[in-house]
C-alpha cells in the first residue's frame, strides 16, 4: 500500500484532492497534515473521516517535528498548504512568508532527509504577474505583483532549487483560478453566491473588467494526480481551464443562476496592485495527455447550486465566525459605505 502526504488537506483544493485519492486509488493511504486555520475545516472531509486509509495530523508545516511525524513512511508528498488570498496578503504579508516560503523549506528538508520519491509543489499562475495579450508558458520570467504571489514564487523557486541542488524529486504546478464546492466564501464566486443568496451587496472591484481563467477544482485535482504519476522531476507544468472571463461577466452569471437582480452589484474602489489579466499556456501538460473535462458553464452552475443547497456549510462561517467578520469589515467596510 502506497502512502502519500497531503498538506493543507482540509482546505478547498486539498480536501477535494484527498477525496479524489481515496475514491480513485484504493491501494493508497492518505496522511493529511493541516493546521486547521480559518480556511482549513474538518467539515470539508467529514464524509471520509472514518476511512481506515485516511489519517489527519493537526499541525503547522513550519514545525519540523510535526512534519517529520506526518511524512514518516510516505513515498510521495503534495503541498497544498498555503496562505492563498491576495486581499489578505495586502492587509499583512507576514503569515504568507511564513507558510508559503518557510513551510516549503521545512517540507523540502524532510523530503530530502527521508528520500521521498516524488514531491509536488502547488504554485499558482499569479507568480507570472499580469499579461495584456497572449499567455504565459513555463519558461516565462516570474513577475509577482502582490505579497501573496511573491510568497508563492519564493516557495516555487525554492522547490526547484532543492531539485537542482540536492536532487529532491520535485515537480511544480502552476494553476489558474479554481472554483467549485468547499471554497471558503472570501473568493469571488463563493462570496458573491452566498451574498446573493442573502440578498446582500456584491462588492465588485473597480470596473469589473479584470480577467481570470477559471479551472474547476476537480480538473485541477486530476491534473495534480496526473503530474504526480507522469511528470518529470525538475519540471514546471501550467494547469489551465481555458475559460477566460471578466469578473463582471462571472458576477452577472452568478446572479442569473440564482434568479437575483443585477442591482445587487456594488462597484467599489479597486484593490491596490490588482492584476488586469492572467492567462496560461498549458500545452506542455496537454502534450503529456491531460486536458480539462468540466465545461465552464455547467461547472459554474453546479458550483452555485452547491452553495444554494449547502447553507449549513457556509452560514456558520458568515454568521458566527469572528475571523470572517473581521476580515470582511476590514476589506469591504469602508468601500461599501
Amino acid at each position: 500500500m502506497a502512502r502519500i502526504l497531503v498538506t493543507g488537506g482540509c482546505g478547498f483544493i486539498g480536501s477535494n484532492f484527498v477525496r479524489m485519492l481515496l475514491a480513485e486509488r484504493p491501494d493508497w493511504e492518505v496522511v493529511n497534515l493541516d493546521k486547521l486555520t480559518y480556511a482549513g475545516r474538518l467539515e470539508n472531509l467529514a464524509d471520509v473521516a472514518g476511512d481506515p486509509r485516511y489519517r489527519l495530523v493537526k499541525g503547522d508545516i513550519c514545525d519540523p517535528g510535526v512534519v517529520r511525524e506526518a511524512m514518516a513512511g510516505c513515498r510521495m508528498a503534495v503541498n497544498f498548504a498555503a496562505e492563498t488570498h491576495v486581499d489578505r496578503s495586502l492587509l499583512g504579508a507576514g503569515h504568507f512568508i511564513d507558510t508559503d516560503m518557510k513551510g516549503v523549506l521545512v517540507l523540502l528538508e524532510e523530503a530530502r532527509r527521508v528520500g521521498i520519491e516524488r514531491f509536488v509543489q502547488i504554485s499558482t499562475d499569479e507568480v507570472y504577474g499580469s499579461i495584456a495579450e497572449g499567455s504565459f508558458d513555463e519558461g516565462c520570467v516570474l513577475n509577482p505583483r502582490n505579497p501573496y504571489a511573491a510568497s508563492k514564487a519564493g516557495g516555487d523557486r525554492l522547490a526547484f532549487a532543492y531539485w537542482a541542488t540536492y536532487g529532491v524529486p520535485v515537480v511544480i504546478t502552476r494553476a489558474s483560478n479554481n472554483y467549485g464546492p468547499y471554497q471558503y466564501p472570501e473568493k469571488l464566486i463563493p462570496l458573491f453566491a452566498t451574498n446573493a443568496l442573502r440578498d446582500e451587496s456584491l462588492p465588485l472591484y473597480g470596473d469589473g473588467r479584470n480577467v481570470r481563467d477559471w479551472l474547476h477544482v476537480s480538473d485541477h485535482c486530476r491534473a495534480v494526480l496526473f503530474v504526480l504519476e507522469n511528470g518529470s522531476n525538475g519540471e514546471v507544468y501550467n494547469i489551465a481551464g481555458g475559460n477566460e472571463r471578466e469578473n463582471i461577466a462571472i458576477t452577472r452569471e452568478v446572479l442569473r443562476l440564482l434568479g437575483k437582480p443585477e442591482k445587487l452589484i456594488r462597484p467599489v474602489d479597486d484593490r491596490v496592485g490588482h492584476d488586469r489579466r492572467y492567462s496560461l499556456d498549458a500545452s506542455k501538460l496537454g502534450r503529456l495527455g491531460w486536458a480539462p473535462r468540466v465545461v465552464f458553464e455547467a461547472g459554474l452552475a453546479d458550483t452555485v447550486r452547491w452553495y444554494a443547497e449547502n447553507e449549513a456549510w457556509w452560514r456558520p462561517i458568515k454568521d458566527h465566525d469572528g475571523e470572517f467578520r473581521r476580515y470582511y469589515e476590514e476589506q469591504y467596510g469602508a468601500r461599501l459605505k
